[in-house]
């Protein structure tokens, strides 16, 4: 991948998320597993309505309002992208849950939260995306009272990565960057947290791949009588990015993975 800059990648994966374009592709939660996985982490969780939780990437929304939702918790949601927050915010006014969900812009590298602010901390499909990983992990620690918990899910390099998802596309399809299984691990534990469960999810990684392949090819063919509007080498590029990505999971190279970490107390040794 060529030399680029945090704030060139993180600038890049605010505009493809808040287009509308990856929302065509990917869909409404915007990470493998949708729904279902999002309430498996609210039960690893254990959230309930007194829960006060960040959505640290939060997109269009789709986690932080099934959380609410589902468990009647307090959500917060950040992400980069004005466009996914203003459409957060229209979907939880039209969902009637604006008493329970709020969403704004931020930066998960900065956390602007008071310390201890929070019962629990999601992060779904975006950490890998984060130049600055271990300044990601601590401020969600800080964000965290002690005890509080942490969900994640991402993708994990298993093996090396094919070169067409070594790129700064790549980066932003959530997998040039995408660390080991024992590195995920690694960057929690030295970031104040406590591993309690970890479970592997290949298959939803699988079936969203496979979703977007049958988008994308109904999408070209779109294009090319003139119904939508989409460059022919976007097309070209997010074909050959999943097509590389259901080779890399077929082969045991990338996978996807759910993780709760509880914030270590004050005194407890890392």
């Amino acid at each position: 991948m060529h030399e680029v800059t945090g704030e060139q990648i993180k600038s890049c994966c605010a505009a493809a998320y808040g287009s509308d374009w990856a929302h065509l592709l990917i869909g409404d939660s915007m990470h493998p597993g949708g729904v279902e996985l999002t309430e498996r982490l609210g039960d690893l969780l254990e959230l309930n309505p007194g829960s006060r939780v960040l959505d640290v990437a939060s997109g269009r929304g789709a986690s932080g309002l099934t959380l609410a939702r589902r468990f009647g918790c307090q959500v917060t949601g950040i992400d980069l992208s004005p466009v996914c927050v203003e459409a957060a915010r229209h979907e939880a006014s039209r969902s009637g849950l604006v008493d329970q969900a709020r969403f704004e812009i931020g930066d998960a590298e900065t956390l602007g939260f008071d310390d201890g602010e929070f019962d629990a901390v999601i992060c779904e499909c975006a950490f890998c995306t984060f130049p600055d990983k271990f300044n990601a992990a601590l401020g969600m620690a800080r964000a965290l009272k002690p005890g509080g918990r942490l969900g994640l899910s991402d993708l994990v390099r298993r093996r090396e990565l094919p070169p067409e998802l070594q790129t700064l596309a790549g980066w932003v399809a959530c997998m040039a960057d995408a660390m080991a299984e024992s590195d995920y691990i690694d960057c929690l534990e030295t970031a104040g947290f406590r591993l309690q469960d970890f479970e592997v999810h290949d298959d939803a990684l699988t079936d969203l791949l496979q979703r977007i392949r049958g988008r994308l090819f109904a999408a070209t063919v779109l294009a090319r009588i003139g119904a939508i509007d989409i460059p022919a080498a976007d097309l070209d590029q997010a074909t050959e990015i999943a097509r590389a990505a259901e080779s890399a999971v077929r082969s045991g190279s990338l996978g996807y993975v759910l993780m709760k970490a509880v914030k270590k107390s004050d005194g407890e040794e890392s």
